[in-house]
């Protein structure tokens, strides 16, 4: 077998000894020429005279995830049919929207993997892999996702989950350069979202807020990959400097006391956009760690510039205006989720806006230029904010109802968020934005007076439990927090808790829904294309890509894939036919740990695809069923005394829970389902790092050998229970 026909999984071993010094590309073509991946300043934006490309992750620079393509529409889309599919041979999340430019796809998928792909046939072209080690996900928040590239004059840029930024040629996948763009390995830090590009520079940020990163966004050059700016989003300890000047004017509306050795998060983990015209970058931050503003910030404040937008002009890195949407942010609502540029006609005028839909419920409408609140109001019920100032744009914030400081408070939308990283679109055909959003909320209360500083791991010092979904009888909690969620009298007066997946049609001019569409479950949520052709597409975790009416919301049709899909997705043109692709496979946090029973990735597995559609295509190939979930195996004797297994599940749901939720289908796999050989390797692989290339990092230096074997204990436990509660079963090994 050649280099250029083997597929990933059979690439590792091949490669394995280039891992510690990068990438490489697994496999090039001889087909693409050197003009591949020519995007330019140019060429975006005059995108609507080449829309048959898909040049950045929401097509233009205004990243509207809308195509005036129209060949299919709300008249033929039953003629919709496959026209080919690429296997990534991955089981963890896609979560990008891929890039077509002149006939060539380019993607990437988990850990930052990258694929380019003959967008017309769906032939691997090249295909890159960063070789990242298994340890990263110690401190990797909702699983290993990448939300895309940016391709840029014949350069892919991707992130992978390790915080290393590559350059790759587009022709070749070969790597050009790698940056390095953590400032310290020992904490949480890693990359999920999409590079962009600025002006003269590749900019990206970093996630890691659950554990304890200091939020920043990077800038690199273009051509050598070195660091030309960085801005950081919160300010460290004062008493050490400042790194720029916006930090000193932040660090006044932080406690001096703050606990800066959290970091206290803030971090560009998503969304990043670019206006060519002013020259502005605008960035999204995230929320704080600890989340508990009376204990990370204990004399309060707003706390800059966590919840905020920024715009930073992308030559200095200097900040030219802000708009904090959540002041005192203390329940997980970033302002991280997808930004979307347009020209709204707004009270007579014409004003150039930037529009957010974040997890705060609000649907932001800011004038790009000065950052002046233009309008917001909330497009899922919240309970938080009291108002927001006409004038200042400020939220007065309801903290006799949601600041659970002092006790258990029910709040409004959820920490899962009104709406989250998923993009959403704007047609300029309808003037309507297209919200993947969620309905619901969760009870908040911090466990703990006082939190210890866990290095590298979560340090969110709060807990959380849905509304709607939670049956508190079943649930081992304190006393007098279990007698008052079950009284119900957190419920009085609130919105309505049940929780519930939407897809909504919001008029940002008249603030106002005009159609909603109510999806199966609560995690029922994904990316949105909306069509020149009238369409608004969204797939669904129940493995359905839906096509929707742009302007009544009916639905036209769905097309059983038996994949899982989360992402957004796109639409291009090769020899003037259209095509709709999109990745496919369920990912982010408990989502790849436990997917829902009516899941396809439940049904069907999780394996990643990218499944494209033309008018006329054939059948979708639908995976095969996996097997019925078998009866919990017969784990080992237990030897362990009451005392050790009560020490292992204190340390496993200290340092393993966060990944292990121990459902049949779920990926990292149940660990109530060992098999003997595992049970047997057990001190190897958890302590010893024996499947850290496989993603299973290594504990040797947080867990003793000791504190190893309680966990197994616990684990051979809680199996034991669960197979004795299986009735009268095989012993199965």
């Amino acid at each position: 077998m050649t280099v250029s026909a083997m597929k990933p999984w059979a690439l590792v071993l091949l490669f394995l000894a280039l891992a510690a010094s990068g990438g490489c590309p697994v496999a090039a073509s001889d087909a693409v020429e050197k003009g591949a991946g020519q995007v330019d300043r140019a060429r975006l934006l005059n995108a609507d005279t080449e829309p048959g490309n898909w040049f950045t992750t929401g097509r233009d620079f205004g990243e509207q995830h809308y195509s005036p393509l129209d060949s299919i529409s709300r008249n033929n889309v039953g003629k919709l049919g496959q026209a080919w599919e690429y296997e990534t041979f991955t089981q963890r999340g896609l979560e990008a929207t891929p890039i077509v430019v002149d006939g060539v796809m380019y993607t990437s998928g988990p850990f930052g993997k990258a694929y380019a792909i003959d967008a017309r046939t769906g032939e691997e072209i090249w295909y890159f892999d960063a070789h990242i080690d298994g340890q990263v996900m110690r401190g990797t928040c909702c699983d290993a996702v990448s939300r895309g590239v940016a391709v840029w004059k014949g350069k892919v840029y991707v992130g992978a989950t390790d915080g290393r930024l590559f350059a790759l040629d587009a022709a070749t996948g070969k790597q050009l350069w790698v940056a390095d763009t953590i400032t310290d390995h020992k904490r949480g830090y890693s990359i999920t979202g999409a590079p962009r590009i600025a002006g003269n520079v590749v900019v990206i940020g970093n996630g890691g807020a659950e554990y304890d990163a200091r939020g920043y966004i990077s800038a690199y050059d273009l051509d050598t990959g070195k660091l030309v700016w960085r801005f950081f989003t919160v300010p460290g300890d004062p008493a050490l400097g400042f790194e720029h000047p916006e930090l000193e004017m932040a660090a006044k509306t932080w406690d001096p006391h703050s606990r800066w050795n959290l970091g206290l998060g803030g971090t560009v983990w998503d969304s990043i956009v670019y206006d060519p015209e002013l020259d502005l970058l605008y960035v999204g931050t995230g929320n704080a760690a600890l989340y508990n503003r009376s204990e990370r910030s204990p004399s309060g404040g707003d706390n800059l510039f966590l919840s905020s937008i920024l715009a930073l002009r992308p030559e200095t890195g200097r900040m030219v205006w802000y708009y904090q949407e959540v002041p005192g942010d203390m329940w997980d609502f970033t302002a991280t989720q997808p930004m979307v540029m347009a020209d709204l006609k707004i009270g007579g005028k014409l004003r150039k806006v930037l529009m957010q839909a974040p997890k705060d419920g609000f649907f932001y409408v800011l004038d790009r230029e000065t950052g002046e609140l233009i309008s917001a109001k909330n497009f899922m019920p919240q309970n938080w904010a009291k108002s927001l100032d006409p004038e200042t744009g400020h939220a007065t914030v309801d903290r006799e109802k949601v600041d659970y400081s002092d006790g258990v408070k029910l709040i409004f939308p959820s920490a899962i968020g009104a709406h989250s990283w998923h993009p959403m679109a704007f047609s300029r055909d309808t003037g309507l934005v297209y919200i993947p959003a969620m309905h619901g909320g969760n009870y908040m209360y911090d466990p703990t007076r006082g939190h210890t500083y866990r290095p590298g791991l979560s340090n969110s010092g709060m807990k959380s439990l849905l509304s709607g979904t939670t049956d508190f009888s079943h649930l081992s909690l304190p006393a007098d927090l279990k007698k008052t969620l079950m009284s119900g009298e957190l419920l009085k007066g609130a919105p309505d808790p049940e929780m519930y997946g939407m897809l909504i049609a919001w008029d940002p001019v008249r603030q106002k829904q005009v159609w909603g569409y109510r999806t199966s479950g609560p995690m029922d949520r994904a990316g949105v294309l909306a069509t020149g052709g009238g369409l608004v597409v969204s797939g669904s975790i129940t493995g359905k890509l839906r096509f929707f009416d742009d302007r009544t919301g009916k639905l036209l049709r769905e097309i059983e894939t038996g994949s899982s899909i989360v992402a957004a997705p796109m639409t291009y043109t090769v020899d003037g036919e259209q095509y709709i692709s999109v990745m496919a496979a369920l990912g982010g946090g408990i989502f790849t740990q436990s997917p829902p029973p009516d899941s396809a990735t439940y049904k069907y597995g999780n394996m990643g695809r990218i499944l494209t559609f033309k008018l006329g295509g054939g059948p979708v190939s639908v995976p095969d069923p996996l097997p019925p979930v078998g009866p919990v195996p017969k784990p080992p004797r237990q030897t362990a005394s009451a005392e050790v297994i009560a020490h292992g599940d204190d340390l496993f749901h200290s340092y393993c829970a966060a990944c292990h939720l121990n459902s049949p289908r779920g990926y990292p796999p149940d660990l109530t389902r060992l098999s003997k050989a595992t049970h047997e390797d057990f001190m190897n692989i958890v302590h010893d790092g024996a499947r850290r290339l496989r993603g299973m990092p290594q504990w040797d230096d947080l867990l003793s050998r000791e504190d190893v074997k309680a966990i197994h204990a616990y684990l051979i436990s809680i199996s034991q229970a669960a197979y004795d509660a299986q009735g009268d079963v095989s012993d199965h090994e």
